[in-house]
This record gives C-alpha cells, sequence and structure tokens, in this order.
C-alpha cells in the first residue's frame, strides 16, 4: 500500500493503460508539456511521446470530434477537458456522434473512447466554471457515466473506463483532487455499473455521489452521536443506475435521502427518485427526499456560492425529519 494523492491515482492508470496497450493516448488543452490543468498527465509526453500526449487548439467541438473519428479506427482516446463546463462546445459530437454511431452503424463500428476532467463548484471559480454536466448528458443513449469519489475509486474506474468498448464520461470534482489515501500496490479494476456500500446502517437510506459523498459522511458522523444507523451508498454509475443496490438497501431501511451537487430539476436525484418509486414503493414509509443544488447560476461570491449547495448540517436536519414519524 502506497499513500496516494487523488490526481496521482488518476495518472497511474493512464500511465498503466498507455503501457499496457499502445492504442490508449490522450488529447486535449495543455495535456502534454504542461501536463494537464490539475497535472493528471503530467511528464507523460517523455515517456510516450507529443502523438500520444496530443496538445490540442481551443477547439472543444473539433477535438472531441477528432477522438470519435480515432475510436472508430481502433484507437482508444481519453479526451481532458480542461474543465468539463467547456465540453458543452462539444455536445453534438458527444451525443450525436459518440452517443449514437456504434448503434446507427448497426455495430460496425465500437467507440471506445473516456471524456474525463474536472467539474462541480470549486471555491469561487464562477457560474461558468462550476457547472455539473451530469444531468445535461444523462438522457443521452448510449452513454455511460461515472462519477469517481475517492483515489481508490478513482484509479480503477478509470482504468475499467479506458477498456471498456463504450464512450464514458469521467466526471472528477475540482475539490477532490487533493486527497490522499492508500492504494494498493497491484492491479485493480473496478466496475463501471456497480455503486458502493459506504456504510450499511438499518434506518435510512443516503445515497450520493462525487464530493457529496464526503459531505455525507460528515453528517454521519453528527448522526452517529445521536443514535441513528444511516446506510450510505455511493452511486458511482450515474449511467446506467445500480438499482439492484440501491433498491435491496431501501427494502431494508423504508426510508431514502438522495444528496447530489447537481441542479435540482432535472438532476441525478429526480431520475432516481422516479425509478425508486417505480420499484419500491411498497417499502418506503416517507417519500423519498432531494437535497440538491439551488436552480441558479453559481454566484462568484464565496459566502453565495456555499449557499448554493448542500452542507452536512441541512443533511443532518433532513435525516432526523425523515426519521421523525418512525413507527
Amino acid at each position: 500500500m502506497a499513500e496516494t494523492i487523488f490526481f496521482n491515482a488518476l495518472r497511474e492508470a493512464t500511465d498503466e493503460e498507455m503501457a499496457r496497450d499502445p492504442r490508449v493516448l490522450v488529447m486535449g488543452e495543455d495535456v502534454g508539456h504542461y501536463g494537464g490543468s490539475y497535472k493528471v498527465t503530467k511528464d507523460l509526453y517523455k515517456k510516450y511521446g507529443d502523438l500520444r500526449l496530443l496538445d490540442t487548439p481551443i477547439a472543444e467541438n473539433s477535438f472531441t470530434g477528432m477522438a470519435v473519428g480515432a475510436a472508430m479506427t481502433g484507437l482508444r482516446p481519453i479526451v481532458e477537458g480542461m474543465n468539463m463546463g467547456f465540453l458543452l462546445l462539444a455536445f453534438n459530437q458527444i451525443s450525436n456522434n459518440a452517443g449514437m454511431l456504434r448503434y446507427t452503424s448497426g455495430g460496425n463500428f465500437t467507440i471506445p473512447m473516456v471524456i474525463r476532467g474536472p467539474g462541480g463548484v470549486g471555491r469561487q471559480l464562477g457560474a461558468e466554471h462550476s457547472q455539473r454536466l451530469e444531468a445535461y448528458f444523462q438522457a443521452v443513449p448510449g452513454l455511460k457515466i461515472v462519477a469517481c469519489s475517492t483515489p481508490y475509486n478513482a484509479k480503477g474506474l478509470l482504468k475499467s473506463a479506458i477498456r471498456d468498448n463504450n464512450p464514458v464520461l469521467f466526471f472528477e470534482h475540482v475539490l477532490l483532487y487533493n486527497l490522499k489515501e492508500d492504494l494498493p500496490d497491484e492491479e485493480y479494476l473496478l466496475p463501471l455499473d456497480k455503486a458502493e456500500m459506504v456504510r450499511s446502517g438499518e434506518d435510512i437510506t443516503i445515497v450520493t455521489y462525487s464530493r457529496m459523498r464526503h459531505h455525507v459522511m460528515q453528517a454521519v458522523k453528527t448522526l452517529e452521536k445521536e443514535g441513528i444507523d444511516p446506510e450510505v451508498i455511493d452511486l458511482i454509475s450515474l449511467k446506467p443506475l445500480d438499482m439492484a443496490t440501491i433498491a435491496a438497501s431501501v427494502r431494508k431501511t423504508h426510508r431514502v435521502l438522495i444528496v447530489e451537487e447537481c441542479m435540482k430539476t432535472g438532476g441525478i436525484a429526480a431520475e432516481l427518485t422516479a425509478q425508486i418509486i417505480e420499484q419500491c414503493f411498497d417499502d418506503l414509509d416517507a417519500p423519498p427526499v432531494r437535497l440538491s443544488s439551488q436552480d441558479i447560476p453559481t454566484p462568484y461570491n464565496g459566502m453565495l456560492e456555499n449557499l448554493t449547495i448542500v452542507q452536512p448540517a441541512q443533511i443532518v436536519e433532513a435525516t432526523k425529519k425523515l426519521l421523525d414519524n418512525r413507527i
């Protein structure tokens, strides 16, 4: 075991997969000599050369389209979005091309590509740099969507995403890059379609993902002191949702709280709530509750920014309120 910082876990995954498979390459703005905005590709160009660490112009639609074409010819491109919000400029290439070409070609092409990079609400990055794109893309057929939350799952999930034969949107949170965790020395891979049971409990199911996992676990410390035993699930896979794990938990606890940094209207929690009601209605002792970000552009002002996203105290309050009417 070796202590590894989050961005180095991603770097290790990229390095290992590039060494294992010569078809793997990285493209994006400043991914080569600069090493990426958050140093995920630092110095890899020295090992693999400029054509496998390809610095692109500032033109997301162009280089994302190029990556789709590269994937069609048998390469396995990793597209780094300097900030995931910028990839809205490549929405057409991601949705109409990456997501649909395997189907529209009758299976003649696979699109083994990963689109990864930082997103989420940072610290005073402003509205355009605080996007949460998971809800934008969740409705697009043909895509897999993954949100990592720890150095351990970041490395294992990225390796699996690179090896997958489908386009994978791989979301990293801008405020998690400095997390540290002991990682195994031996190689490991994690499934892209499975949620993680973070904490087993009996009283209530709390479902979350990405940075909010850490807010939830802060809240759990307070809840434990008050004799409340929550079960915590990290979604990991945002498309498809691992409803088997979630449904089994809801059938045990009979109450569910969903905590997300995504916007409330049309967010991940909205879809998850619908599926829980469809599949677990008779097992619920109370309606599912969503804690989501405010439906407004993220303010630059730090105090206002904090007010737009869910805080641990709100998670504690919502949990206790859901449990107030226990029989």
